[in-house]
């Protein structure tokens, strides 16, 4: 695919941010700091990456101990990227999309939609409409809330995050 020449003039930019400063929330009733592998490839990803990891927490599905986990690192000045997984189906506990909406300033469906298109392609076919996965600006960070499976944390990472974050990130700087 041929990248159009204001979008190459975007990224190239957006070097100057090559260091996302970053932090990863695990939301999980049935995860442990042992068995969170999504929440650690996340970490691994980033920092392999190039990228910092200020900050990881691992919450069980309660919005109000999410949503005041967010919002703490919303306050913070040294963050940029902010990454959840968990959370985001259709079940009865998860609750992380409806944490998550309501504070962002704009969103992104795009992310969602490439996100559910990818996934169709290549891991779950129609299943994917099961995802709710969502992104957007919030206090200037971009904010991601993502699948708890490790399978799908990797393709949102692989795919879409590590490609254009950094971008992202210069577009909420402009």
């Amino acid at each position: 695919m041929t990248v159009p020449e204001g979008t190459q003039a975007h990224r190239s930019d957006a070097r100057k941010f090559s260091v996302l400063r970053c932090a990863v929330l695990t939301v999980s009733d049935s995860r442990t700091a042992e068995t969170d592998e999504s929440g650690r490839y996340l970490r691994e990803a980033l920092s392999g990456a190039g990228h910092a990891v200020l900050a990881h927490d691992l919450l069980p599905n309660d919005e109000a101990r999410v949503r005041a986990q967010v919002e703490a690192w919303l306050a913070r000045d040294d963050l940029e990227l902010i990454l959840l997984t968990g959370g985001t189906g259709l079940g009865s506990r998860d609750r992380t999309v409806e944490v998550v909406t309501p504070l962002l300033e704009k969103e992104m469906p795009g992310f969602g939609e490439l996100f559910r298109l990818l996934s169709y392609q290549e891991q779950v076919g129609t299943a994917s409409i099961l995802s709710r996965a969502t992104a957007g600006s919030a206090r200037g960070k971009l904010l991601v809330s993502l699948p708890g499976s490790r399978a799908a944390v990797q393709l949102a990472m692989e795919r879409i995050i590590l490609p254009e974050g950094a971008h992202a990130v210069r577009e909420l700087r402009r």
